[in-house]
């Protein structure tokens, strides 16, 4: 059951993460690997019993009338649980960040000079369903070094608070502070502000959930904060494009998981090409029970759809529909997709090489694709093993956010009594 918690609480429990994240980020590779693979097992072994806390959270949120893209987000199942496990498996046998190396270099002065990687310290993560977070983000976080603070929302609050027992079990059966994973027990909004207020404990803030949330966050808070508002994401169908490929890459971005942030918003389509394509695009979009809403061009060719109006171009629908833009050629497709995407991820389809190129270096996206699905753009499938998140903002990390992105750098300069003149 939430509990409401008052802030003196809180401050102590962000303290006791903070003494924590000082012992992990010097412990092992080998002991942090060890506490992601017993939380792998801790997490079949508790199955049952995750999966009955999340039944409960699912019927309550069906009572309470949440949206269909926050259910979906929200439910976890036997695929679910095991994409868990594959999780905490991966990102075990990636490389710990910590210990890159760095070339050391003789500066005139004779002092040696080198970089080491080090851990953020604390993560504060505030997110709203999404239950396998309290999994993969704090994994990421532990095996970067780092301690983690997880704010959940309160629909997910009795699955968050299993996956909660099972990282105590976890870093308790390793010897490690089970502070180290710090899962809030409280959902209460005045107790989120009051913790956005603890910049001298918490390094960073990622908020992960709808646009309001994460607007609520940046207005408040007191520590840095690494975000995106919104994912609408675009396909572009050049002129040299492959139709076929080019629908199959569009149902796919767009009805696979249509509540999720690498989901297809909007469809812009090359004019020469776009009376066959859109027919054929309708058609297959149709059969998904997809909305289109289109500009003045597409309805010409598609005149039973709606008419996109500028709410549309903008809006992430987390849902089945999508606008759709026809352009006279590439540079407006790029003008038109920088007026209305939100930099996170950017889709052509084409057979030309030049076409491509220039997709690439000019569309202001933290990803971008060529011949390939939206969907794609997520950090397990990118290589990253999982992401905590993804940031639209440049400064320090841009895009699916793995291990490196939840560290930073310091020099180490070595001397034998060198003295500035």
């Amino acid at each position: 059951m939430n509990q409401l918690v008052n802030i003196e609480q809180v401050q102590l429990q962000c303290k006791k993460t903070q003494s924590a994240a000082k012992l992990l980020g010097v412990s092992s590779e080998q002991k942090k690997n060890e506490i992601l693979k017993s939380m792998s097992d801790l997490i079949e072994k508790n199955r049952l019993a995750i999966l009955e806390a999340n039944k409960i959270d699912l019927e309550r949120a069906e009572q309470s009338g949440l949206s269909r893209a926050m259910i979906d987000r929200l439910t976890i199942n036997e695929t679910t649980i095991r994409q868990m496990q594959q999780a905490l498996n991966q990102v075990a046998n990636l490389a710990d960040p910590l210990t890159s190396s760095y070339p050391e270099v003789v500066q005139p002065s004779g002092i040696k000079v080198t970089k080491k990687r080090i851990p953020l310290g604390v993560i504060l993560m505030i997110y709203e369903s999404r239950p396998n977070v309290t999994v993969e983000a704090a994994a990421l976080a532990l095996k970067s070094g780092n301690g983690i603070i997880l704010r959940g929302g309160k629909e997910a609050f009795e699955s968050n608070q299993a996956i909660a027992q099972c990282w105590r079990e976890a870093l308790i059966d390793n010897e490690m502070s089970a502070d180290t994973v710090n899962v809030l027990n409280s959902t209460d909004r005045q107790l989120l502000d009051q913790l956005l207020k603890l910049d001298q404990h918490i390094e960073v803030v990622i908020p992960r959930g709808g646009e309001g949330l994460i607007r609520h966050v940046v207005a408040n808070s007191h520590i840095p904060v690494i975000k995106h508002y919104k994912g609408v994401c675009h396909l572009y169908v050049d002129e040299m494009a492959d139709l076929n490929m080019a629908i199959d890459i569009l149902i796919n971005g767009k009805t696979q998981r249509p509540g999720v942030c690498n989901a297809l918003e909007g469809l812009v389509v090359h004019q020469v090409i776009a009376k066959q394509f859109l027919q054929q695009a309708f058609q297959a979009l149709h059969l998904k029970d997809v909305q289109m809403f289109g500009c003045a061009e597409t309805i010409e060719i598609l005149p039973s759809i709606d008419k996109a109006r500028e709410e549309e171009f903008l809006a992430e629908f987390l849902d089945l529909k999508i606008s759709c833009k026809v352009v006279k050629n590439i540079d407006q497709a790029i003008d038109f997709i920088d007026q209305y995407g939100s930099g996170h991820t950017e889709v052509i389809v084409t057979d030309s090489q030049q076409n491509a190129d220039k997709f690439v270096n000019r569309v202001d996206a933290s990803v971008v694709m060529v011949n390939a699905s939206s969907r794609f753009s997520d950090g397990g499938e990118l290589g990253l093993g999982a992401e905590i998140g993804i940031s639209t903002s440049k400064i320090h990390a841009y895009g699916p956010m793995g291990l490196e992105s939840l560290t930073s750098e310091k020099f180490v300069v070595r001397g034998n009594g060198e003295v500035r003149s």
